[in-house]
């Protein structure tokens, strides 16, 4: 049994003294008051602590290893080695509280077999992404050479496989030479039969899609989110449009904005990226004004500056978007659950969910830093070592 001066259940804050989290096994078998404990109870105290939601993010890349060139070292790497990476990857993000992650493209389907490892986060797993030939992540094991029943086969083969998730380069991408990250890799005809087929086998589709006619296809095809959705232009940020907001949305696709930075990293980033991140922060400002549902997909890996503890410094790009401190916790945690497929067990502190329960110091509805001072982290039940990042 857990207790602490606050709680935030993923949707409210109760802000009241002697809160407690009651676990049995991996389990919430209850929230309550201090006064309501038996006689005999095991507390845990956490005083002048809140008790959170694990956070969960919902893209990251387990096999890149944030390096300065993390598609070199996943190549110069054997399965056995890349293995032993992602497991690292993992628990570095476990330690700071984020007790689930969403790996949306990793290489052979490796990520498929640490779900479920004690020690480990909640893992969802997409295996690697279907793209053309050649094109963005073609590396990873998801080239798709032909036309639609070929692409209907790949993603047969992937829920073969058992992936929980399928991903799609709507678009190309920076980390691969030759792709063009404004142009459409797959038509929306193309995007069609992957998401008929997965939808087939009730299973979801996100979409990689950065250009503005990559965006509108994936969302025209059905999709259920799309990843960076940055309007990216030739020469700058296109903006959405009325017509293209309106069904993002009315049919509540969400958006996995590319979130989380550590601090003083801008050097280390894509000039490119820097140059257009005042225009892609003013897009989105402007989808969550109107509704627009957004997480944070950190794709945690892809650089030094997105080591894959990032998740917690994603409350200052979600702040820019106009998101209160309420917001953004729901957007890490319950809202981030939903996106996932794990809103009926992740992502709130209710009796039935899984027993994923950060301890944070201080009250992160007046001061989101709070998120950076983890005190305990209990994943499925079980208490791990925390060592979240000092904030800088």
């Amino acid at each position: 049994m857990l207790r602490a001066s606050r709680l935030f259940d993923g949707e409210t804050v109760r802000v009241a003294d002697n809160h407690v989290v009651i676990i049995e096994g991996t389990t919430i078998a209850g929230i309550g008051r201090a006064a309501d404990l038996r006689h005999g109870e095991t507390v845990v105290d956490f005083p002048g602590a809140t008790l959170i939601p694990g956070l969960i993010d919902p893209h990251v890349h387990l096999a890149f290893d944030a390096s300065c060139d993390p598609v070199k070292s996943l190549a110069e790497r054997d399965d056995g080695a890349v293995l032993a990476a992602m497991r690292l990857a993992a628990k570095t993000a476990l330690r700071a509280g984020i007790t689930t992650v969403r790996d949306l493209g990793d290489r052979g389907f490796l990520s498929l077999g640490l779900r479920g490892a004690p020690d480990l986060p909640t893992i969802v797993a997409a295996g690697p992404p279907l793209t053309t030939e050649r094109g963005h992540c073609h590396f990873l094991g998801g080239e798709v050479a032909g036309g639609s029943a070929e692409l209907r086969a790949a993603v047969r083969a992937h829920i073969q496989r058992g992936v929980d998730v399928v991903k799609i380069m709507a678009s190309g991408g920076t980390m691969t030479p030759g792709s063009i990250q404004e142009q459409a890799q797959f038509d929306r005809e193309a995007l069609l039969v992957a998401v008929s087929e997965a939808h087939r086998h009730g299973i979801p589709v996100t979409a990689h899609a950065h250009g503005r006619g990559a965006v509108l296809d994936a969302i025209e095809a059905g999709v259920d989110g799309v990843e960076h959705a940055t309007f990216w232009a030739a020469d700058g940020v296109d903006t959405p449009g009325r017509d293209l907001v309106e069904r993002i949305v009315s049919r509540r696709v969400p958006l996995g904005a590319t979130a989380g930075v550590l601090p003083g990293a801008d050097a280390a980033m894509p000039v490119a990226v820097c140059r257009r991140m005042p225009a892609i922060i003013a897009n989105f400002a402007a989808l969550h004004a109107e509704g627009a549902v957004i997480v944070a997909g950190t794709d945690a890996g892809i650089g030094p500056y997105k080591p894959h503890d990032v998740l917690p410094y994603a409350r200052d790009r979600l702040s820019a978007f106009g998101m209160d401190p309420l917001t953004i916790l729901r957007s890490m945690t319950s809202v981030a659950a939903d996106v996932c497929g794990l809103g009926h067990s992740k992502g709130r502190l209710r009796a039935g969910y899984d027993a994923d329960v950060v301890v944070v110091q201080g009250d992160p509805i007046a001061d989101l830093s709070a998120l950076h001072r983890v005190a305990a982290v209990y994943s499925r039940g079980t208490r791990v070592d925390s060592g979240s990042r000092t904030e800088a």
